[in-house]
């Protein structure tokens, strides 16, 4: 594949070059507090190192992004797709942006926005979908901002700093985003 461009960004391949600044927020709970139970244990240089092969070698049921600067390719952060449902047409979505500096200035919801447009103009899928966290109110403002529609939510079904939290389960679907546009 090659580059998805945006205005600011592009999303391309994983790279072994990537490791240093994957290390750099792998265990900064500021950034993993938002993303799933993998992190709650302390992510190892061999984790990070195995994760990224992984993405670099291939896998037919997840194929990543990295999210970089248009003109460095420098990296920002991370867009992937899990378990690509050929069959129905689906895919589920994960994002982090890797830079603290870098959050809340609409880098996500660009890398959203070429994504989902390679989903389904380029893949033919039908169906894209996440779960975020009731808590994480940045991103699911982000996601309303980029067509994706509340489903449901699993009712406390998450328990992070001694409470219970409600995991949202939202998508958007190729005919939304096509009417979008």
């Amino acid at each position: 594949m090659s580059y998805l461009t945006g205005e600011r960004i592009v999303l391309r391949d994983y790279r072994m070059e990537d490791l240093p600044y994957i290390r750099k927020w792998a265990n900064d709970a500021e950034i993993t507090g938002m993303l799933s139970d993998i992190f709650l244990y302390p992510q190892t240089t061999h984790d990070t190192e195995s994760y990224l092969k992984m993405m670099v070698e291939g896998d037919p049921d997840n194929k990543g992004y990295i999210i970089a600067f248009k003109d460095s390719l420098e990296y920002i952060g991370q867009i992937d797709l899990h378990k690509l449902d050929w069959k129905n047409r689906f895919a589920s979505m994960g994002i982090v942006i890797g830079r603290k500096d870098l959050l809340g200035q609409g880098y996500g919801r660009e890398a959203i926005g070429l994504l989902t447009g390679f989903v389904f103009d380029s893949l033919n899928l039908n169906r894209l979908e996440l779960d975020v966290y009731e808590f994480n109110e940045r991103a699911y403002r982000c996601y309303v901002g980029c067509g994706f529609k509340e489903e449901g939510r699993m009712r406390q079904r998450l328990f992070r700093s001694g409470k219970y939290w409600d995991v949202i389960k939202m998508s958007i679907l190729a005919e939304e985003y096509r009417s979008s546009r």
